[in-house]
């Protein structure tokens, strides 16, 4: 019984220092992506991936990727592997950005290793797929008398509308095509 409640405490520790430091992690995890993507591009040789984000995050994407002149606007979310999320909510203006993707990607809560990588998008330069079926989201707080409003410019993405990748080099390949 005192293995199963020390168990439990480490699982409440771990888990509160994921929400209690939620930003810290994303942009975290965001850089550890981000630096995945730029180890690729280093290794193959060419080094020709450039990335930039934005000032103000307004349209629904976290950075801007560009290689071989294929630039991606690219939402990010991230889940640590072995949670029960089960949907994503986007941003529906990052459907009018070049090549406007979403990245989801799951890591260790321990170690921080990324993959499996989820995908949802267009081909390397083409469109996000169409969202006007999308399930519109709800505000989580609601009104003083518990109404949660609409939130048009926001969609939420069932965990099965995204195509899974085990590796950095399939979603690279995703992203930017095979360089052929």
């Amino acid at each position: 019984m005192v293995a199963r409640t020390r168990h439990a405490y480490v699982i409440r520790l771990r888990m509160s220092k994921h929400s209690e430091h939620s930003s810290f992690r994303e942009k975290l995890i965001e850089h550890l992506f981000v630096g995945e993507l730029l180890k690729l591009s280093w290794q193959r040789g060419d080094c020709s991936l450039e990335i930039a984000s934005p000032k103000v995050d307004n349209s629904g994407y976290d950075i801007i990727a560009e290689d071989r002149g294929i630039a991606r606007h690219i939402q990010l979310k991230a889940t640590y592997i072995g949670a029960k999320t089960s949907r994503q909510k986007i941003h529906t203006r990052i459907a009018n950005k070049a090549s406007g993707c979403i990245v989801w990607i799951y890591f260790d809560e321990t170690t921080l290793s990324l993959g499996p990588f989820l995908f949802f998008g267009g081909p390397p330069g083409g469109e996000l797929p169409c969202l006007d079926h999308a399930k519109s989201a709800r505000h989580t707080k609601g009104d003083r008398h518990g109404f949660k409003a609409e939130r048009p410019n926001i969609r939420e993405l069932n965990k099965g509308q995204f195509t899974e990748y085990k590796t950095i080099e399939q979603i690279y390949a995703t992203l930017f095509g095979d360089g052929s």
